[in-house]
């Protein structure tokens, strides 16, 4: 996790083919899931946030490409799989 803007968009491009300008927020977890980093290209620049635990560990996502909102409720300890969503509308793109 000592990686900075280089290192990390270097990881994107090589290690899962991604284009880190893509406006994809990238989530990096280290193996004892204390410390998350987030890179994402804001138009301008790079943002790059990071968090470290002082007790316990993240709960990894379950699908490789969580929601904003899973995204924010990891961050805050919630356990996502307890989490029930209430049905919204929902418009069909077709």
């Amino acid at each position: 996790m000592r990686k900075g803007f280089d290192g990390l968009c270097s990881l994107v491009r090589s290690g899962i083919k991604r284009d880190p300008l893509s406006n994809d927020v990238f989530v990096f977890i280290n193996r004892r899931r204390t410390h998350i980093t987030f890179l994402v290209w804001d138009r301008s620049g790079w943002v790059l946030s990071y968090k470290r635990l002082e007790s316990r560990t993240f709960e990894l996502p379950e699908t490789a490409t969580p929601l904003w909102t899973e995204l924010m409720m990891l961050l805050d300890g919630v356990r996502l799989a307890t989490v029930r969503y209430r049905r919204r509308f929902r418009r069909s793109d077709s």
